[in-house]
């Protein structure tokens, strides 16, 4: 039997025995078989107090399961919730007597579950972290096998056959206008072939300025391209005092511009300036080359975007300018932040 059944049945047994207890109290019969021949309402005493102590009985079994079925609804939607993981305010209202008990352990199980949520996801969080270097680092490890294997193979024999070509080329009788033009023509391939290779080792060469300065390693980078490719760079480079993260993806930006200026740009002279002023930090590269369309590149170009979204990442603005046939210039502005200032 439920609950309600229950009371139901135990009202209407007690209510029966106090009406007839009370009705025989004030009202003695003479003998008990009075009570069969006493009318309440035209209706037998004994029958007219079993059908009122039955109906007060069933209406206090039904109120009784009415109140247990919203209790126990509240309970279900209060366990279904931190089931479907909602981690809202579980009760608005003060919860009965009854249910407090229940409740503080259903707030219990709640304050568990979020916090083993929480870990979860911390630690979700940090396998993909550890992932993410881990990758990072064999890449980096691969870029720069590749980059020593190209530059000690590939670079070299460019090198080799553009000596080559100059030497032929100059042995050449005078007369011989046409096959001049040829190896000619052979040489300026290879020669661009040798600006691509070193725009790709830029590319591949390890990023990270691996413990030097900013201004240490864009000195040290436009000192090695200076004896490679037929540029002449000029720079000045100041001693700004930057985060590590900034210089690197000043570094990084820098050497994006290189890559295309080597590859694109078809440039006689570079120029990069690295400065302090007015409470930024400024990185200006600047070519005389054949220039290009920049609203159509940006969308376009995987270089030039990056290079907006390295400038973003540090809390700067990049900004290019180029005139067809007039050259490009490059500038990164980053405010700047003086360290344990």
């Amino acid at each position: 039997m439920s609950r309600p059944l229950m009371v139901s049945v135990l009202s209407a047994l007690i209510l029966f025995i106090l009406l007839s207890l009370s009705f025989v109290y004030v009202f003695p019969p003479e003998t008990w078989a009075e009570l069969w021949d006493k009318t309440v309402m035209g209706v037998p005493f004994l029958l007219f107090v079993s059908v009122v102590s039955l109906l007060i009985g069933i209406a206090s079994g039904l109120m009784l399961d009415f109140v247990w079925r919203k209790q126990r609804q509240v309970v279900m939607q209060a366990l279904e919730q931190i089931e479907h993981g909602e981690m809202g305010e579980l009760w608005r209202e003060e919860p009965s007597p009854e249910l407090q008990d229940l409740w503080r352990q259903i707030e219990k199980l709640q304050t568990q579950w979020l916090e083993q949520t929480k870990r979860v996801q911390k630690l979700a969080a940090e396998k993909v972290e550890q992932e993410e270097r881990l990758v990072e680092r064999i890449l980096s490890e691969e870029r720069t096998r590749l980059a020593r294997e190209l530059h000690d193979s590939v670079s070299q024999q460019l090198f080799a056959a553009s000596m080559m070509m100059s030497a032929i080329t100059e042995t050449m009788p005078p007369d011989d206008e046409q096959q001049r033009k040829q190896l000619k023509m052979v040489e300026q391939m290879i020669h661009q072939s040798q600006l691509e290779m070193r725009a790709l080792l830029l590319h591949l060469r390890p990023v990270q300025l691996k413990g030097k300065s900013l201004q240490e390693g864009m000195e040290e980078l436009l000192t090695e391209l200076t004896g490679k490719v037929p540029l002449e760079m000029k720079w000045k480079i100041e001693d700004v005092p930057l985060d590590k993260g900034v210089e690197d993806h000043l570094f990084r930006i820098l050497q994006e511009s290189l890559s295309n200026t080597l590859r694109h740009a078809k440039a006689k002279t570079v120029e990069v300036l690295l400065i302090e002023r007015d409470g930024f930090a400024i990185l200006r590269v600047t070519d005389d080359g054949v220039g290009f369309d920049v609203e159509r590149s940006k969308s376009g170009s995987y270089g030039l975007q990056h290079m907006y979204e390295r400038a973003a990442e540090i809390g700067g603005t990049l900004k290019v300018v180029s005139l067809k046939g007039q050259g490009t210039r490059l500038e990164v502005k980053v405010p700047l932040v003086y360290k344990g200032g």
